[in-house]
């Protein structure tokens, strides 16, 4: 395999730390080659710094000897003081300076420079923190920042769940755990897989092995929309559990219950059943390189398969049976043919009235009887009474 570089880096927000004294820190997740995924931290005066190196490697590129030969991005200097404001303002700027600098030519976002400054570091996984100070407060950054950088007006809790049952990763970028471990969500992805971080480790997790601290997390997903959205499958799967679809690459289906474990209920002509959605496009969307780096990867466990679960609510989740779905989406079928039926009606009944209008002929004036010849030698004039004469 050959050197490692670095795909993609994702600005997902800052950190505001107490310890050894208040500052910030940007985190990034670092996609590399290897389809890895690694959470890092660095405060801004690092970033500006290594911007600085970088430039001095690559004169020509960085505009030295001609400004318009430049082409590694700009990135403003570090204010004497870096408050949150600054910070926070900074975000738009450095996430495009991110997109700019992995998107430059190989011979400068591949050098060992830019590889060795975004590995992970001792501190991106053991994080120098005090029990006896303040938490860091997190500030998650909006998916759509670039337009709505305003909006990021306070810290964002990041939520806690537990860890239902013991969990084996099957890759680098996943997070083992054990029942009972705590666990903070960063980023919940439909796929069913949840990016967490558990003190000094982060990684993917699987939404089925997790819940809510306050009760069962049913409250979080969708009802069930028995109209179904259509979606098209993008990779094909066999059905394992007696609930599940066996669906081909390229079926159209809808979707009627989207679930937070990634997999969503759905419906092909008048069957339902369980199917991953990570396998799944809605219609008239378009490929991206991440929903196809997803559809490598295998689909996360469903939750009646966990086994040794270990819940801590008295009340468990209400799970809504196959037949539940499949009843009443029939009832919804049923109900659509019937107003498509009578509306079919109305509207051959509506033609069949104006039909007899329309090729009814036109009706034609009553020829009037003809004159007696006493009448037209009365009123006549003289040339007409001569014709009867």
């Amino acid at each position: 395999m050959g050197d490692a570089f670095i795909r993609h880096i994702e600005l997902l927000g800052y950190e505001k730390r107490f310890f050894p004294s208040q500052h910030y820190v940007y985190m990034f997740l670092v996609k590399w080659n290897d389809l890895s995924e690694k959470l890092i931290y660095r405060r801004f005066t690092e970033i500006y710094e290594f911007h600085k190196a970088l430039k001095e490697m690559f004169p020509i590129e960085s505009g030295d000897i001609s400004m318009e030969k430049r082409i590694i991005p700009h990135l403003p200097a570090p204010k004497w003081f870096d408050g949150q404001r600054s910070t926070e303002s900074r975000q738009g700027t450095l996430a495009e300076y991110c997109y700019a600098l992995v998107n430059l030519p190989h011979k400068i976002s591949r050098c060992q420079h830019v590889v060795s400054f975004f590995r992970v570091r001792h501190d991106d996984m053991n994080p120098i923190t005090d029990s006896q100070i303040r938490k860091p407060e997190v500030f998650i950054l909006p998916k759509d920042a670039k337009k709505t950088l305003t909006d990021i007006t306070g810290p964002i809790v990041l939520q806690t769940y537990r860890a239902i049952a013991d969990y084996e990763k099957s890759s680098t970028s996943e997070m083992a755990l054990q029942a009972g471990d705590m666990v903070d969500v960063v980023e919940k992805s439909e796929s069913g897989w949840w990016f967490c971080q558990l003190k000094n480790k982060r990684g993917w997790v699987p939404a089925a092995y997790l819940e809510p601290m306050d009760g069962p997390d049913e409250s979080e997903e969708q009802e069930p929309n028995y109209a179904g959205e259509q979606y098209i499958v993008q990779k094909s799967y066999t059905a394992v559990e007696e609930d599940e679809l066996s669906l081909k690459e390229g079926d159209v289906i809808e979707v009627i219950h989207k679930l937070l474990d990634g997999w969503w209920v759905i419906r092909k002509d008048e069957s339902t059943g369980y199917y991953p959605s990570m396998y799944l496009q809605k219609a008239g969307e378009s490929n991206t390189s991440v929903k196809n780096e997803l559809r490598n990867q295998s689909a996360p466990p469903r939750r009646s398969t966990i086994r040794n679960a270990k819940s801590i609510h008295k009340q468990g989740r209400k799970q809504i049976s196959q037949e539940t779905y499949r009843r009443n989406s029939k009832k919804y079928i049923q109900s659509r043919r019937n107003m498509k039926e009578k509306f079919q009606n109305r509207t051959d009944v509506i033609i069949e009235k104006n039909e007899p209008e329309e090729n009814k002929p036109k009706a034609q004036p009553a020829v009037p009887p003809r004159p007696s010849k006493d009448l037209i030698l009365n009123r006549c004039t003289e040339s007409t009474r001569r014709k009867v004469l």
